[in-house]
């Protein structure tokens, strides 16, 4: 079991930009996957980005790809979100998420994060 923390979440303006955090800590020395979704009210969770730990092998959601971009510090147990270019519609609460299966899109992760909440203003 993977427990995770997600923070760096707010208000921004329109064409801002936000990191967010997410970090590991319990069972974390397998090579998990790390992914990033989010939630918007009356919306499903969607798929944002995810990361393998061990190699660096990323995917992106064509709604952020050019905007975001995930990272990661293995030796911190994190994993990041930088978020360019936010626009209103990027307003959601955000979760990360591991698993130690596969890189997927799909929200069937082992752990999930308690989420950190993104507001992009207009």
């Amino acid at each position: 079991q993977v427990q995770l923390v997600e923070s760096g979440g707010g208000l921004v303006q329109t064409g801002g930009s936000l990191r967010l955090s997410c970090a590991a800590s319990g069972r974390t020395s397998a090579n998990y996957y790390v992914g990033w979704f989010r939630q918007a009210p009356g919306k499903e969770r969607e798929f944002v980005a995810a990361i393998s730990r061990s190699y660096g092998i990323t995917d992106y959601a064509d709604s952020v790809k050019g905007r975001f971009t995930i990272s990661r510090d293995n030796a911190k147990n994190t994993v990041y979100l930088e978020m360019n270019s936010l626009k209103p519609e990027d307003t959601a609460v955000y979760y990360c998420a591991a698993d130690s299966n596969r890189l997927s899109r799909t929200p069937n992760y082992d752990d999930w994060g308690q989420g950190t909440q993104v507001t992009v203003s207009s």
